[in-house]
């Protein structure tokens, strides 16, 4: 492979079957599966055991991690490989909660490179869908010390101690390291994270898997990496926007924003692609054309695009399309 070779990338969708999963990423976006209980679709990532394989072009077939080991630079942007190595640094999912996700928390960096060499998970969510009763679960509504934290988590009264946050369409939470949260039933959105699994589960409702097991939980595990001092962000009512373009989370992992082509109905990159580093393009509503120096490349609802960093100041969106759009500033 070489950098004149390089184009807008398409992925092959990997689709998680779960407890909680439902069927709208198939009725709603468009993934390929006649399961029911679809709960993810991870649309790009770099996690182990979990590659993306590159799906149109002339590279159709081609692993995430293939193309990095060949040119990482021209995939992730110079200032990126400096920062966070040749790993793809982000990954991004569809999430269709059916029922509620476990209640958990992630580690951050420190503790996850101490105990798993991993990077550790910040995450945002943007929310497609809701029920009118569904909620998230956002840290706790008092006060925990540990040994408070211990006693309810490990007794099963930990629900009494949590902090419910009702959504709607279009809103926005960024979700540090270290914040206990959960996805309550009945809500459809995106997720844009470091590139990590890690996840300690909490409480899980008494579930039992498919086969008929309890969930592992990892309380303990967990006490290390909760901080008990966080708190989530709503970015929706935070940030400006300008006509079409609204930023919807900003941290040192991310920068997050939504693109609504029916508005603007042409969008230039060439400013964006002045910071050295890739895009991701999540297309959640209707349809759009690429315009690159080498051709054209169409994107649709439920379909997520990766834009090479070598692909400067060339390329143009057209449509009526809505994005989310991540990159590293």
């Amino acid at each position: 492979m070489i950098k004149q070779s390089l184009y807008p990338l398409k992925f092959t969708p990997i689709l998680k079957e779960t407890v909680w999963g439902g069927e709208k990423l198939r009725s709603c976006y468009n993934k390929q599966t006649t399961s029911s209980s679809v709960g993810e679709s991870w649309e790009l990532s770099g996690v182990k055991e979990n590659i993306s394989i590159i799906s149109n072009g002339e590279l159709a077939g081609v692993s995430l991690t293939e193309i990095l080991k060949t040119d990482s630079i021209a995939i992730l942007g110079e200032r990126v490989v400096e920062k966070f190595g040749n790993e793809f640094p982000l990954l991004v999912k569809f999430i269709d909660a059916q029922e509620n996700l476990s209640v958990q928390v992630h580690p951050n960096d420190v503790l996850a490179k101490k105990r798993h060499n991993s990077f550790g998970k910040t995450e945002m969510w943007y929310i497609l869908q809701n029920d009118p009763d569904a909620k998230l679960v956002l840290g706790f509504n008092k006060k925990l010390d540990k040994d408070e934290y211990l006693r309810k988590a490990n007794d099963g009264t930990i629900e009494d101690v949590l902090n419910y946050q009702a959504v709607t369409p279009n809103e926005a939470f960024l979700i540090p390291a270290g914040l206990v949260h959960a996805i309550g039933k009945g809500i459809v959105l995106i997720e844009v994270q470091q590139t990590s699994d890690l996840t300690y589960r909490i409480y899980d409702y008494n579930r039992k898997d498919k086969d008929g097991n309890s969930r592992k939980l990892h309380i303990q595990d967990s006490v290390d990496a909760i901080d008990f001092s966080a708190k989530p962000v709503k970015m929706t009512e935070k940030m400006g926007n300008s006509k079409g373009i609204k930023r919807i989370a900003e941290c040192k992992y991310f920068n997050v924003e939504t693109i609504d082509l029916s508005l603007i109905k042409k969008y230039d990159t060439e400013a964006l692609k002045q910071i050295d580093s890739f895009v991701i393009l999540i297309c959640f509503d209707g349809h759009a054309t690429l315009e690159y120096d080498q051709g054209l490349e169409e994107i649709t609802k439920g379909e997520t695009i990766l834009l090479p960093a070598v692909l400067k100041n060339t390329v143009l969106l057209s449509g009526d399309a809505k994005f989310l759009e991540a990159y590293i500033q």
